[in-house]
């Protein structure tokens, strides 16, 4: 019988040290691929992407690591609605997605790569004309996050996603120009180290909670269910797949807006 031999593939991602992003950096390992993992505490470059010298840190980082190109990028890293000030979500959820993606941008090209971006089934529950949403998407960091410091977790955590999930989407065609592809996977609520973190705040614990037992499939998610779309998504099986946004949330985005897709 043949040998069927597979190439390594490189890929890169924040946010790989805990949750989703773990399990999915194991996953692709146990395939045989290589892994550049950027976090704030472990991985193979150790950076802050709140802010624009750790941004830096991690695209520098990559670009040493990975001259020769990427198969993939999976901006993983983000923060729960209940860290604080809420401007630290908009920092890490959004403008630190945005500014590595278009910093790598040459480096995907250079292997025809895609991109897996990480939204929410929440992201649809604020409205695109929502005013964090259009600062984000401007690319105005600084007044984005004057004004989410006043509002509350929900909207900066739900409208980072939404404004990651609008400019995945506007880009799709351009960066496709250049054989790159941008998906997104919507979570639902999925069992990781910052779920437990909201699960214990008093304002936002008990509604979560509520939220979880009425998943139409009996249970949250644990993150393999997660990552086992987002490795598909990376795949060649997947090469058609393109501006596509998958919700991996048990029924959940489906229960609440049965009318939409």
């Amino acid at each position: 019988m043949e040998r069927v031999v597979t190439k390594m593939r490189t890929f890169a991602m924040t946010g790989g040290a805990t949750g989703i992003g773990a399990e999915l950096k194991e996953q692709l390992l146990a395939a045989g691929d290589r892994v550049i993992s950027v976090d704030i505490k472990e991985g193979d470059i150790i950076a802050d992407l709140s802010t624009d010298d750790g941004r830096a840190l991690a695209v520098r980082g990559v670009r040493e690591l990975a001259p020769e190109g990427l198969d993939g990028f999976i901006p993983c890293a983000g923060l729960p609605p209940v860290a604080t000030p809420f401007s630290l979500i908009a920092r890490v959820n959004y403008f630190a997605v945005i500014e590595t993606v278009e910093g790598l941008r040459d480096l995907l090209e250079r292997k025809q790569g895609s991109v897996v971006f990480v939204s929410s089934n929440s992201a649809p529950m604020v409205p695109t004309d929502d005013s964090f949403v259009q600062k984000c998407l401007s690319g105005d960091e600084a007044a984005a996050c004057k004004e989410i410091d006043d509002r509350d977790g929900h909207s900066a955590y739900a409208g980072s996603k939404r404004a990651v999930t609008l400019w995945m989407r506007r880009h799709v065609v351009e960066y496709a120009g250049k054989g790159v592809r941008l998906n997104a996977v919507a979570p639902g609520i999925t069992m990781t180290p910052l779920t437990d973190r909201v699960f214990e705040d008093e304002e936002l614990g008990a509604a979560m909670k509520a939220f979880g037992d009425s998943v139409p499939v009996g249970r949250t998610a644990q993150p393999a269910d997660i990552a086992n779309v987002m490795r598909y998504m990376l795949s060649d099986e997947a090469a058609y797949l393109c501006g596509s946004v998958i919700f991996v949330d048990g029924g959940s985005d489906a229960m609440l807006r049965s009318d939409d897709f």
